[in-house]
Formats: structure tokens, sequence, C-alpha cells
């Protein structure tokens, strides 16, 4: 097990497992080989031994162990990116067992490793309120002013991921009768989303003014250059036109605006609008409906709204204290009648 060997395990770690067999997408990919980078980096400082001179002997139980330590520690990491990084020594472990039937000792002892229990992130999103303020005030005029409205109209349409719209191309979107878009979201996997009469038109008239002839293997958002907007891009776009309406937030700071915001802003005003669960579930490209269930959670004016209907008329501070029901006759009486 020399280093030549562990250089072309990752390698084909990279290239032939995470690529081909389960076919990641490039985003995912580059946040495998960000954490598999700061851990051989972590293992050379330890070794006192370049990168290049090290073996899979050099990567054991212990190293790991210490090596998450070191990202709470060192690093100041949150218990998440602890986690996350842990999920993909996880995966590369379990590769190495595959391949190296020596460190099939080692993946196991790695693979038991267990998460640390973190509270699930807080959900932020829109009022209804806020997003026609948004639109309201941005600008009319200017190089960037359709691009800009579109984008944030199109993000909060289809609450579509950011690295889902940074892969947009004109080939994707259907402007006729029934406008709807193709989505190319995690794991490969491709969905349909319906578009709004404004969306359609407003990115008709984006197309039509960009300068050089459309294919279909265009970007759809492009940067002044004519290149494809990136993740960073449309971070900074959404930052900029939504700073003033997060300072006036109460509860949210102006970090918190980001482009994935309007996702949850969409699955919650679409929760709103009574559309079922599992249609938003489709909509968003969820795996899991427990995903798409933290909507429900998080929307207060649903809570509300249910609250309202179980109150008792003869109290003005909540639930009755004492059961509706006297005796074992009217508690199987109103049971009969269920």
């Amino acid at each position: 097990m020399n280093a030549e060997n562990l250089g072309r395990i990752i390698h084909s770690f990279f290239i032939d497992y995470l690529k081909v067999q389960k076919g990641l997408r490039p985003a995912s990919i580059k946040s495998y080989r960000d954490t598999l980078r700061l851990f051989l980096q972590f293992v050379s400082a330890d070794m006192q031994r370049k990168i290049t001179r090290l073996s899979l002997q050099d990567l054991t139980f212990e190293r790991v162990k210490e090596f998450l330590q070191y990202l709470e520690g060192d690093r100041r990491n949150h218990i998440r990116t602890r986690n996350h990084r842990l999920v993909v020594l996880h995966t590369f472990f379990g590769y190495l067992a595959t391949r190296i039937p020596e460190m099939l000792s080692v993946s196991g002892q790695v693979a038991a490793i267990p998460m640390k229990r973190v509270p699930p992130p807080e959900t932020s999103f829109l009022e209804r309120e806020e997003i026609s303020s948004l639109f309201a005030h941005l600008p009319s005029k200017g190089h960037s002013a359709l691009r800009d409205r579109v984008l944030l109209l199109f993000l909060y349409n289809t609450g579509a991921r950011v690295q889902e719209v940074v892969d947009l191309r004109i080939g994707d979107l259907d402007l006729n009768v029934s406008p709807r878009v193709r989505l190319h979201g995690k794991g490969d996997k491709w969905r349909t989303c319906p578009l709004w009469e404004e969306t359609a038109n407003l990115l008709k008239t984006l197309l039509q003014q960009k300068s050089m002839k459309n294919t279909s293997e265009d970007p759809v958002f492009i940067s002044r250059n004519g290149r494809p907007l990136t993740r960073f891009g449309i971070y900074k776009i959404v930052r900029c036109h939504t700073d003033s309406l997060s300072q006036d937030r109460k509860v949210a700071s102006p970090q918190c605006i980001s482009p994935h915001v309007f996702r949850h802003t969409a699955a919650v005003h679409l929760l709103e609008s009574g559309v079922e669960v599992n249609v938003i579930r489709s909509w968003l490209g969820h795996v899991s409906l427990e995903t798409t269930n933290r909507y429900a959670e998080i929307n207060t004016r649903a809570k509300e709204a249910a609250l309202r209907l179980c109150e008792p008329n003869d109290s003005s501070g909540g639930y009755p204290r004492k059961p509706v029901w006297r005796n074992d006759e009217t508690l199987l009486s109103w049971l009969d009648s269920l």
C-alpha cells in the first residue's frame, strides 16, 4: 500500500465512482474534493510528510477522529459541517474497503463514527408582503434591470436551487401555450415546473434582448461579459436587491436572504395556497416527503388557523381544562358519532 496506490485510488474514487457510478453533479463532486483535500492536508501535517508521499497505511481510524476534532476545535466548523465532512469520509473509506481488502477493518471503524445531533437549521422565507415590496422596488432601467427581475421572479416561481439556475439552458424552456421549464437537479434527475405567464413573457423579452444568436445550449442568465452566471454571481444579485428588505426584517439578519430563501418561500406560499404536499415535493424535486413536510411545520399562519378552529367559545385562555364529556356514556356516544 504505497503512495502510488493512494493516488490511483483517489483518482478512481472521483472519476469513476463519484462521477460515473454514483452520477454526482459537479457541485457535489467539488464538495467531496474539498473535504478529502482538507483530510489529506491534515494527515500530511501530522505525518510531516508531503501529500504525494502518503500511503494508505497513513489513513488510520485515529487520524480520522483527530481530523473531526480539528474541524470543530481549530477550524471552528459548525456541527453540520463536521457531519457533512464525516459523510464524505464514510463514503471514501467505504470505497477503499471495496478496492483494498487490507482497509476493511479501518473502514468499518470509520463507518461506526456517529453523526453528532444538531437542531435543524431555521428555515427562513419571505412573507407575501415582502415579495410584493421587493418586486415593486426593483429598478426598471439599467443594463441588468430586466435580467435581475426575471432571475428573482424565476427563483420565486420555480423554487429552483441556485445550481439549477446556473445550469439552465434555453433548450430547457418551453414558452408556448403552457409555459414550463425542465430543471436538472440533484442526483442527475430532471423535473418539469410550470411557469406563470408573467415569468414566461419576461423570459421571452430577455432572450430577445440578447445580442448573440440564441441556441438551445446557450445559458439563459448571463453576466455582462456574456458568460453564464455563477452561483456566487446569483448570490450577489439577490443580496444586492434584498439588502434593504433584510434590514427591515425583525428576526432575520441581512445574511439570511439568499437564493435558497426564495426556494423556501415558494414552498411555503404553495402550501398556503392549498397545494397538496406531494405536488410540492415534485415541484421542488425532493426525494423524500419528509423534506417537504418541514414547510408545514414552519407555516405559522396555518397553525394559528388550526388553533382558532379548536378554540372553545367560552374561554379566553386556550383549550378547556375539563373534557367535554362527563361520563363514559357521553364519551362512547361521541366516539360513535365519528
